[in-house]
């Protein structure tokens, strides 16, 4: 299932074929932010053996000043040339992993963490973790003078509609063709339920290659619908009223029987071992939320009304919990987590999934009985007595859930999770402290 490598000299080869005339070194930050290093062409011997350096105390979450000095290592399965040349020729990328200066893997690069989780899942005899994301985002008009985003829509069409209504159909069909050129392959692509809110699906991959193309995927939005004149944006919940954007992530693993979720003669053909998956994920579900919902506005899309799940269950029939399990069954077996946002760092929120779904493998967690009725319409009382959580209501809330579970503390690794932890306290305390224009709507003139 892992994407096949290149090698060297294919590489120097394609390069030479298609006049690539700069590389961009990219890596991704604590924040999700993808990062680069530009070169030119003529670097691409020292690139490809290792001996790109970079300084990493210029890189939110990485190193102190006075350890500056990386080293970026490429992933020579990620070779990929833009579709887009610019006037001084053909760009190529290279994703890399980010090493100390003495040449050891630096775990405070979320890609190299993502790898030490799924050497663990090798460990327990798994081969692959596969993941099927869904990132939605959202379309507004750039202002012609200043060129910066607006919150001014650019349709006002709804879930499946097409043109007239859908303005963003041609951006969205450009999406798609700049993705397949750069070997995606996309299963389908449509308006979402907002206006100006879209979603394009891509196949599944393994694990550390999905979120590569997460990455890669955040960066083609972006860049396609600047020539329309267009804002992309993966925040949760742009606007008030309507739905915010969500990045559901199915998941199943393998080992080299196959899909290790499916079992045709268990009830409803799901293992013993997708349950116990399924029960370490519910078990660390609220913890683990601050990792799938990292910033102060995530909290507006998990709100009842709005799509976004907002309690701890799972059906197999229905929408509305946090986990669904699809009605697909052998190799297409999953479990889909819907609570996922676009803001999430996909190397750090597949991680944690991973170690929580490992975590009920190993101790045989159980998960509770699936709950197949309209969760928004139980009372507070009804949940309780079927044993739903909340998920938690704020960033604040869900870093106070994050610090009492070592299963996810663990799987971010000691570098990540207090520099995490630290960025996020600091984002929560500079929120606390702003006054919104509601606040002075309800109160200005009551009080």
């Amino acid at each position: 299932m892992a994407k096949p490598s290149y090698t060297k000299d294919e590489i120097r080869k394609m390069a030479k074929d298609e006049h690539v005339q700069f590389l961009r070194l990219m890596f991704t930050d604590l924040y999700g932010t993808i990062k680069n290093v530009e070169v030119p062409i003529s670097q691409l011997d020292k690139v490809l053996d290792n001996k790109m350096m970079f300084d990493g105390s210029s890189i939110d979450g990485f190193v102190r000043i006075e350890e500056s000095d990386m080293w970026l290592y490429p992933d020579l399965s990620t070779w990929l040339i833009f579709p887009w040349g610019s006037e001084h020729g053909k760009v190529a990328r290279l994703i890399c992993e980010v090493y100390n200066a003495d040449r050891t893997p630096f775990y405070g690069d979320p890609r190299n963490n993502l790898i030490r989780i799924l050497d663990e899942m090798k460990e327990l005899g798994f081969t692959d973790f596969n993941i099927g994301p869904e990132p939605e985002f959202f379309l507004f008009k750039l202002d012609p003078e200043t060129g910066k985003p607006t919150t001014h829509l650019n349709d006002k069409g709804s879930y499946f509609d097409l043109a007239p209504v859908d303005l963003g159909e041609n951006c969205r069909r450009d999406i798609v063709l700049e993705l397949e050129k750069l070997g995606f392959d996309v299963e389908a692509s449509h308006h979402e339920v907002a206006p100006g809110q879209h979603e394009v699906d891509f196949k599944y991959a393994d694990a550390l290659h999905a979120c590569d193309n997460i990455q890669t995927f955040k960066l083609v939005v972006k860049t396609v619908a600047r020539k329309y004149g267009l804002h992309a944006t993966f925040m949760p919940k742009p606007l008030d009223r309507i739905n915010g954007s969500g990045m559901h992530l199915n998941m199943s693993l393998f080992n080299e029987k196959g899909n290790v979720f499916f079992d045709e003669n268990a009830e409803e053909q799901l293992s013993q071992e997708a349950r116990y998956f399924l029960g370490g994920l519910i078990k660390h579900a609220r913890n683990y939320t601050a990792v799938m919902n990292p910033t102060v506005n995530s909290y507006k899309r998990l709100v009842p009304g709005y799509e976004a799940p907002v309690y701890v269950a799972w059906s197999g029939h229905n929408r509305s919990p946090l986990i669904r399990v699809p009605i697909a069954r052998g190799l297409s077996t999953r479990v889909e987590l819907r609570s996922v946002d676009p803001s999430a760092n996909p190397y750090l929120a597949v991680a944690a999934v991973l170690a929580a779904g490992l975590d009920g493998l190993k101790n045989k967690i159980e998960p509770p009985k699936p709950v197949d009725r309209n969760i928004y319409v139980m009372g507070e009382e009804e949940r309780k007595a079927n044993g739903i959580e909340d998920l938690p209501s704020t960033l604040h809330n869900a870093l106070k859930a994050l610090r009492t579970d070592e299963v996810i503390i663990n799987a971010m690794g000691p570098h990540l999770y207090n520099n995490f932890i630290e960025a996020k306290r600091l984002e929560w305390e500079a929120y606390r402290q702003e006054v919104s224009q509601w606040e002075r709507d309800q109160y200005l003139e009551l009080y």
